[in-house]
């Protein structure tokens, strides 16, 4: 059988440096990080993905090691491989660099938890890094790399370095992007279930998987948190091997990110006109690389608990935008109407009380279920 290279998993990734954080990045110096992840898809091979991206430093790999994950920062030692990068067990990254393992030829499923260590033995300063890993990662003192448990480990909630896994998949195997912002990564959902609506949607799907490159905080026009949407097509999508749709959910953030930043202030915000080109930009790029693209109405957020997100000029706008994906004019190849899935009736500009995750503005695994569920599996065909 002939195969080929196809993204299993993937995490977009942030500049620690940026002026605006939502989330406290973080070095590591001298020891063991261990994080796991869920695959969307198998092969009978498969490969790492590591980034520097936007590290300032050279980043020390002293080791590499992967396993097949037991239960919390636990490995089946049975399973435990180091990684090789061209032929060697170390290597280091320069910044502003990515780099992927060397073949490991261990046959992997649909929902198989991995467990990826790296031994880092110096300063990392800060790492590139992800708001929403798929579970709670751990880091330990010293070279740890083969330990079946960590000894005297730290919790930490960011994901860090590692950006995603590739399969050795049947050649032909296509897969969807979920791209945008947080109501794509998952973030309010429980962490380490796979209950984002991406995972969620992919689970449902009888050939093909989804892989997601959702940033929480991210926006269509705008950097900060992550470069924003249409700077991120290049590498975040069209250079993940296997796509053929693209599922986008995009918008939350440039109506309310201005206002809470700017709050008690009043903010500039994008118009209507503003996004709808944004969009069609996006539409006609991917387009162009050969791509299925299927839009998402911008989801409720009335109320949220967040200062200065929620405002009136922010809600037209919102209405706007989702009667224009809703008409006739748009540029995508199908819209599904994310919105209503989990609005509530009474209230359509606000979460349902049963899949609000208690803010406001992120649906809860519940809400994320009802999205997956009212989202058409033909629009995916894989």
């Amino acid at each position: 059988m002939t195969t080929t290279w196809t993204a299993a998993h993937r995490t977009a990734v942030i500049d620690p440096h940026e002026d605006f954080a939502l989330w406290e990045s973080r070095g590591f110096t001298d020891q063991t990080v261990r994080q796991s992840l869920r695959l969307a898809g198998g092969g009978e091979a498969l490969r790492i993905h590591l980034s520097n991206r936007y590290g300032d430093q050279p980043l020390e790999i002293g080791g590499a090691h992967l396993a097949l994950r037991t239960k919390g920062h636990g490995i089946d030692p049975a399973t435990d491989t180091p990684l090789t990068f061209h032929g060697a067990p170390t290597l280091t990254l320069p910044a502003g660099h990515e780099t992927t393992s060397d073949p490991v030829h261990l046959p992997v499923h649909a929902g198989d938890e991995l467990t990826i260590s790296l031994y880092l033995p110096g300063d990392t300063g800060l790492t590139t890094f992800s708001a929403i890993p798929y579970d709670t990662g751990h880091a330990a003192p010293g070279d740890q790399l083969s330990a079946t448990t960590l000894d005297d480990p730290e919790e930490f909630t960011t994901g860090h370095l590692l950006t995603g896994v590739d399969v050795l998949a049947p050649q032909g195997t296509r897969i969807a992007v979920a791209f945008g912002d947080s109501w794509i990564e998952g973030a309010a959902t429980t962490p380490g279930a796979d209950h984002s609506f991406p995972a969620q949607l992919s689970r449902r799907l009888t050939r093909g998987w989804i892989v997601n490159q959702g940033i929480s905080g991210n926006r269509l026009l705008t950097d900060q948190i992550g470069e924003h949407l249409l700077a991120r097509i290049d590498h975040d999508v069209l250079a993940v091997p296997g796509v053929s749709h693209v599922l986008v959910h995009i918008g939350l953030n440039d109506l309310g990110m201005p206002g809470h930043l700017a709050y008690p202030e009043p903010a500039q915000l994008p118009t209507a006109a503003d996004f709808t080109t944004g969009l069609t930009t996006l539409a006609d790029r991917l387009h162009t690389a050969g791509l299925t693209v299927i839009a998402t109405t911008i989801g409720p957020y009335r109320g949220t608990v967040y200062d200065g997100y929620d405002s009136d000029a922010g809600q037209a706008v919102r209405r706007q935008i989702n009667t224009w994906l809703l008409g006739d004019d748009h540029p995508f190849d199908a819209v599904a109407d994310l919105a209503a899935a989990v609005a509530d009736p009474d209230h359509p500009d606000r979460i349902h009380d049963a899949y609000n995750s208690g803010d406001g503005l992120h649906v809860n695994d519940a809400g994320a279920k009802a999205i997956a569920d009212a989202i058409d599996v033909t629009l995916l065909d894989l």
